[in-house]
Parts: structure tokens; C-alpha cells; sequence
């Protein structure tokens, strides 16, 4: 038994058509059974309650057992002397109020039917990954929308707080923000870390004063990566023209702005099972472009009015030197220097999209989530093992919106089991 469960039970008032008791034989009856707390304190707020004939509004907690209350050491907590029920699954024991009179208990289990009872354990006890897999399709595609909506809203929380950490990190600086949050996305996962150490030593402002030249740039970014050192052991042995003309220039600017403590070993980068296309050196040179050819990387991502425009912006071509090379020294005949589209739209759904929910956040300003929400409308679906699983089950995963949420429903609420919270897993309890 979870308190998920009781929760459930109590929210929706899922008991049996009977008088209500407490432990001590008070008669009950439910005005309102308060709502439900996602925060500290007591699991329900604002509950309306007649016991023992008096009127009640107040808390309600909820526990498997009633020990519970004394094991999590609510009695030496003020925020819980406001609790007018306790709602258990099993009664084990009284519980005194600071006063020293015992808190009014309710047992569920003897209330409950048991066919919800089956239902709820169904869910819990399937061996799926998706424990409703079984009976995904009996629910309304109305419903599913529903918790769509409802698991993306939660995703675009998530992540913009993730971003406003980042911006209070930055000493609240939504253009550092916007530089950094580009350049770990662009290191995809195995080389977000180095990226993100790379853009805390050498911050936007340092490279905005050099904006206009694109070889300094690449020389702030490649030395400051350690990928200018003959230590570099993805850098060809032959001598290269161009990699030494950023060293030169690296060696002064690094002089000049104190970056030498700093400079990352050439060893984090990670290459393996990389086509060159995603190599460190081909997204150092792309994040190199995309500051010489925009003031504003803040601008270029929240204030593009839609994904086919900020896709097309996002896809510069580098410098001559990476439109022919790989890495230092190696040429590929068939080099796609430019971002690729799957890459571009990655950096719309990881990048642009968390930014404007923060931005919206922080300024109030429900138009920009809005926004976000659009950009997802217009690109296309990821596609996954966990998006693959949804369409495996007859859910039309169509728009970037629907595998962001699908992916949220999926690690979030069915992964860790939370069907009580899911409203695909209530309507199948709720049957």
C-alpha cells in the first residue's frame, strides 16, 4: 500500500456508501476534502469537516499506518497542529495532540471497495514499462490529450528552472545564460561538461570583443578548449597552417584576458562514436559562427517568431577551414559543415524552448510560454525508444509537443509508478 493510493481515495472520496467513524467512534461527514498539497506540511489544505456533529476546517494528513504520525516526528512539528484528520490505511495505535487529546483517525481499508482495490494493484504490479500498456487503449483519446498537456506543462517547469539556475549563476545575465545553455546543448551529452567548464572561463563578453573577427574567436574557444596543444591527440601529426595561426593569436588573447589558468586538457573531449559532423572541433567552429554573426544570442532564440525561421538562422556555415575539415589537419570529402536539421531542432526543444518558459517566468509574461509552446507545435516528433513505445500503444505522437510530453509521461509518472497522479492511470482505476 502507498499513500498515493490514499490519497486517491480520500481526494476523490472513493469509500463505501456508509456513515463515516473515526477510531474513537465520532461520527464524520466530509464538507470538503480539502486540496491537495504538493508542498511541506500536510498532504491536504483547506478541508471542510463536521465531526462529532462540530464544524471543522483545517488540514488533512494521510499515512499507511497511524505510527506513521510519531515515525515522521509530526508531533514536534507546528506545522502539523492544525491537522483536524488523520487518514490512514491500518490503525495501529492513538495519537495524541499536543493537548494531550487524541487525533481524530479515519481506517480506509474497511472502506474500500475492493475491485478499486484490484484495479490500483494491476497497475502497480505490471511488469510493463508503461504499466498501462495492457489497457492503455480503453482510455479516451480525450484523456490522453489531457495528461499530455499536463505532463509538458510539468517539463517546461522542470526545465525552466533548470535555466533560471543557470541565469543565477551567471549573476542574472540572460544573454550569458543564452551562450552557455547553446554550448552544452551543442556538446550533445558526452560533451555538455567541457563545454559548460569551456563557456565559464571564457564568458560571452570576452568574445563579443572580438565579434568581428572569426579567427580570434575560434582561437579564444579552440586554445581555451586545449585543442590548439600538441597534446591534442585527435589533432593530425603534420603540421597545419591554420592551427597555428590560432595559436599564435591564442597565445595573446589568453595573455591578455587571463584565460592560461583556465585552458580545459584536450583529454575531456570525447570523440568516440561521433560522426564528424558532431566532433568537438566542427561544434566549437558552429558556436564560433553563431557569435561573430549575431549581437544577440538571447534575441536570436527567444525573439524569433517561429521554429522555420530560427532553424534556417541557426544553420550558418562555419569558416572556410571547418567547411573542409573535421579536425586539425583532416580533411572529409563529404563534410556537412553546417548544423543539421535533427541537430538545429534539438537546440529549438532543449535550447529555445526552456529559455522563453523562464523568460515568461520571470517577467510574467504567459504570451512567451505561449510562444514556447507554438515552437513545439511546429516542429516535428522525436523519435526514440520512449516515442517509439507511445506509438507502439496507438498514441499519435506527431509534433516535438507530443514526444516532449510523451517522454515526460514516460520518466516521470510511469517509470517511478505514479499512476494516481497520471489521468490515464486514475480513469483506469476510476473504471
Amino acid at each position: 500500500m502507498s499513500e498515493e493510493f490514499i490519497y486517491f481515495i480520500w481526494q476523490f472520496q472513493y469509500v463505501a456508501n456508509q456513515a463515516l467513524t473515526t477510531t474513537d467512534g465520532e461520527t464524520v461527514e466530509v464538507l470538503h476534502p480539502g486540496f491537495r498539497n504538493g508542498n511541506a506540511g500536510p498532504d491536504f489544505l483547506n478541508a471542510r469537516l463536521r465531526i462529532a456533529g462540530v464544524e471543522w476546517v483545517g488540514t488533512v494528513e494521510a499515512h499507511v499506518r497511524t505510527s506513521d504520525w510519531l515515525v515522521h516526528q509530526h508531533q514536534g512539528d507546528k506545522a502539523y497542529d492544525n491537522v483536524i484528520l488523520h487518514i490512514v490505511w491500518h490503525h495501529d495505535r492513538a495519537v495524541p495532540r499536543p493537548d494531550g487529546t487524541r487525533l481524530p483517525t479515519l481506517e480506509l481499508a474497511p472502506l474500500t471497495a475492493d475491485n478499486l482495490l484490484s484495479r490500483y494493484g494491476t497497475l502497480t504490479s505490471s511488469a510493463d514499462v508503461i504499466p498501462c500498456a495492457g489497457q492503455f487503449r480503453m482510455v479516451k483519446p480525450l484523456r490522453q490529450t489531457a495528461m499530455l498537456d499536463k505532463a509538458l506543462l510539468e517539463r517546461l517547469e522542470r526545465k525552466a528552472a533548470d535555466v533560471q539556475a543557470l541565469y543565477d549563476a551567471t549573476g542574472q545575465d540572460w544573454e550569458e545564460t543564452a551562450y552557455r545553455l547553446l554550448a552544452m546543448h551543442l556538446g550533445s551529452k558526452v560533451n555538455a561538461d567541457p563545454m559548460e567548464q569551456l563557456t565559464r572561463t571564457v564568458p560571452l563578453r570576452v568574445l563579443h570583443k572580438h565579434r568581428n573577427n572569426l579567427t580570434q574567436l575560434e582561437a579564444l574557444l579552440f586554445g581555451t578548449a586545449g585543442l590548439l596543444d600538441d597534446t591534442d591527440p585527435e589533432a593530425a601529426t603534420t603540421p597545419d597552417e591554420y592551427r597555428a595561426v590560432l595559436r599564435r593569436e591564442h597565445q595573446f588573447l589568453a595573455t591578455k584576458y587571463a584565460l592560461t589558468d583556465g585552458q580545459l586538457p584536450a583529454h575531456v573531449w570525447k570523440w568516440g562514436k561521433l560522426r564528424p559532423a558532431g566532433f568537438p572541433t566542427m561544434r566549437l567552429a558552429q558556436l564560433a559562427r553563431l557569435v561573430h554573426e549575431y549581437g544577440s544570442l538571447f534575441s536570436l532564440l527567444v525573439d524569433t517568431p517561429d521554429a522555420p525561421s530560427l532553424l534556417a538562422m541557426l544553420q550558418l556555415m562555419p569558416s572556410a577551414y571547418w567547411q573542409t575539415h573535421y579536425r586539425f589537419g583532416k580533411t572529409g570529402a563529404k563534410l556537412s559543415a553546417t548544423l543539421g536539421e535533427a541537430t538545429a531542432t534539438g537546440l529549438l526543444i532543449n535550447v529555445a524552448v526552456p529559455l522563453l518558459a523562464a523568460y515568461a517566468k520571470r517577467k510574467d509574461q504567459p504570451d512567451l510560454l505561449d510562444r514556447a509552446i507554438s515552437l513545439l507545435e511546429q516542429l516535428p516528433a522525436e523519435d526514440n525508444r520512449i516515442t517509439r513505445l507511445w506509438d507502439d500503444l496507438g498514441l499519435a505522437v506527431k509534433t516535438a509537443f507530443d514526444s516532449q510530453a510523451s517522454i515526460e509521461l514516460y520518466n516521470n509518472f510511469c517509470t517511478p509508478k505514479r499512476c494516481l497522479n497520471c489521468q490515464i492511470g486514475i480513469a483506469l482505476v476510476r473504471v
